[in-house]
């Protein structure tokens, strides 16, 4: 048998820490400290901190099953982006990754 060690929970926060991050889809201090910005097809708020204006994550507008949201790396510690695999998407005009 195999035991498997269990998945360290990331941290992360906005520049004055009045929104914070961890895991994938719990957001601390939303929505008392953050703004939102919604705009083209109205299906996603882009949502920002209140007090240093830094982006901490984008979320849909109606929360369904299988939703994706998205947090901002750059609210990490630097070493964790080193780890990340970056992959080129030309959603522009393909809709197809580059690399």
């Amino acid at each position: 048998m195999s035991r498997e060690q269990p998945t360290p929970s990331l941290q992360g926060s906005c520049h004055c820490g009045a929104v914070r991050e961890f895991r994938t889809v719990t957001i601390q201090g939303h929505p008392e400290n953050t703004e939102d910005y919604i705009w083209g097809d109205r299906t996603l708020r882009n949502v920002r901190c209140k007090t240093c204006g830094v982006v901490t994550h984008w979320e849909p507008l109606e929360a369904k099953p299988g939703a994706r949201h998205r947090v901002n790396l750059r609210n990490f510690e630097p070493k964790l982006l080193e780890s990340v695999v970056v992959r080129r998407f030309d959603g522009a005009d393909t809709g197809t990754f580059l690399d």
